[in-house]
C-alpha cells in the first residue's frame, strides 16, 4: 500500500508552547531529519516505487558488513536506521538527496508511527480496563479476575482474541490526525500538538496526511 512522503525522527520529549490568544498548548517535540534517501526502488526493477531512507549515522561496528556495501553504493554514510516508504508513482527523489523538516509546515495534519512503551505482564484490569469484581459482600479472593472465559461441554476451549493477562505495549502504533504547530529548520525540529506513541529517544515516522 503507497504512504506519502515522510521523515524519520527521534521523539526528545513533551512541553508547552503559548498559542496566539495565549493558551498553552502541548506539543512533542520531534528532531526529525535529515534523512539522505539510500536507495530508490522502481516498478521496472523491483515491481514497486519506493524511497529507502535512513536516519541515525553510525560506526562501522554498528551496521553488518552487507550493509555497508549498501551504504557505499549510495554514498551516503552508515546510519543505524533503515525505513522504506511505498510510493504510489515514480519517485522525485534521487539517492543521497536529503529529506528535511522543510517538506513540513505549520498547520499541516501528520500522523506518526512509533513503538509503544512496553509495561510488560500486566493483569486484565490494566491490559483491557476490566472493572473487576465487587470490594463487598459475596467476593472472596477474585477482586481483579476476569470471571469467565469460556463454555463447559461445548465448545469445550477458549476462543482465540479473549482479552486476558498478558504483555502490555512495545506494539507498532499510528497516531493520526496530529496538528503540527511549528517547524524549525534550523534545529531540524518538528513541534506536533499532543503526545506521540514511544519513549523519549524512540524513533518515529511522521508521514503527512
Amino acid at each position: 500500500m503507497a504512504e506519502k512522503m515522510g521523515i524519520l525522527g527521534r521523539k526528545l520529549g513533551m512541553t508547552r508552547v503559548f498559542a496566539d490568544d495565549g493558551a498553552a498548548v502541548a506539543v512533542t517535540v520531534i528532531e526529525a531529519g535529515p534523512c539522505p534517501v539510500t536507495q530508490v526502488k522502481t516498478s521496472e526493477k523491483d515491481g514497486y516505487d519506493a524511497l529507502q531512507i535512513g536516519f541515525v549515522p553510525g560506526k562501522e561496528k554498528h551496521v553488518p558488513k552487507p550493509m555497508q556495501g549498501h551504504f557505499a553504493k549510495a554514498g551516503t554514510g552508515l546510519f543505524r536506521k533503515l525505513r522504506e516508504i511505498r510510493l504510489a508513482g515514480a519517485a522525485e527523489q534521487e539517492v543521497g538527496q536529503a529529506l528535511t523538516v522543510d517538506m513540513f509546515a505549520a498547520g499541516d495534519v501528520v500522523k506518526v508511527t512509533g513503538t509503544s512503551i512496553g509495561k510488560g505482564y500486566q493483569g486484565r484490569m490494566r491490559r483491557w480496563n476490566f472493572a473487576g469484581s465487587k470490594d463487598s459482600h459475596g467476593c472472596e479472593k477474585v477482586h481483579r479476575n476476569n470471571g469467565s472465559v469460556g463454555n463447559n461441554t461445548f465448545p469445550g476451549h477458549v476462543f482465540k482474541g479473549r482479552k486476558m493477562a498478558g504483555h502490555w505495549g512495545n506494539e507498532t502504533v499510528t497516531e493520526s490526525g496530529l496538528l503540527v504547530v511549528a517547524v524549525r529548520p534550523a534545529d531540524n525540529v518538528l513541534l506536533v500538538k499532543g503526545a506521540v506513541p514511544g519513549p523519549r529517544n524512540g524513533i518515529v515516522l511522521v508521514r503527512k496526511q
